[in-house]
């Protein structure tokens, strides 16, 4: 198990609404404004290569305030088109919880983050012992009807726990205060949990509305 004393005190932020990061998983990014090209410039010249995925809302004044937990990535692929742009993957680590915003030079934002009571995430694949997943592949599949959805059901269900439960909760169209109840959750069974709850809700046409058939 790593250490999180291995890990930065600082890191780039990159707020991006309805974009989870899990540890142990893979997020796909296209990277094209200045500020974030230099971002990913900056990053690759450091060991770690972190960037911290944290989603973005609306404070009081309207401008965009960052929710606590966030999601740190390492750049473990990238390239780069004709035009400048950069496809890249972040592989999860680690979450993180915001201490404060850091003031400085770069374009881009930056953290100051405390690692601490996420020790699990540096750890091995969780299981999640009471997953029911005949019953779970069941609702999910009512789910994607219901949305139009289409998907690789072999590798659903060869997919082992962790893979397929933190897949889905990256994939599944909810908002971004559902991502982050997502992100949040204590455990692989919580967070399972949850996106039942998220999918069952979703089925029941959301507050108050028929449920869908």
């Amino acid at each position: 198990m790593a250490w999180t004393g291995d890990l930065p005190d600082t890191i780039a932020i990159f707020p991006l609404p309805g974009a989870l990061l899990l540890p142990r998983a893979r997020l796909p990014l296209h990277i094209f404004e200045p500020r974030y090209l230099a971002m990913l410039e900056d990053c690759l010249k450091t060991p770690h290569r972190l960037i911290g995925m944290i989603q973005p809302y609306d404070g009081p004044s309207g401008t965009a305030t960052l929710h606590s937990i966030g999601c740190a990535g390492r750049v473990s692929q990238f390239s780069e088109t004709d035009d400048g742009r950069y496809m890249i993957t972040l592989a999860g680590v680690s979450r993180f919880r915001v201490k404060e915003e850091v003031s400085g030079f770069t374009p881009y934002r930056r953290c100051e983050v405390d690692w601490t009571g996420f020790e699990r995430d540096l750890g091995n694949t969780e299981h999640d012992k009471g997953f029911d997943r005949d019953g779970f592949l069941d609702l999910l599949g009512r789910f994607f009807a219901s949305q139009d959805l289409s998907t690789d059901w072999d590798s659903l269900k060869e997919a082992d726990d962790e893979m397929l439960i933190n897949s889905l909760s990256m994939l599944c169209p909810f908002d971004h205060e559902d991502k982050q109840a997502l992100l949040e959750a204590p455990s692989l069974s919580t967070r399972r949990e949850t996106l039942v709850t998220l999918l069952e809700f979703a089925l029941r046409g959301g507050a108050g509305e028929e449920v869908m058939q």
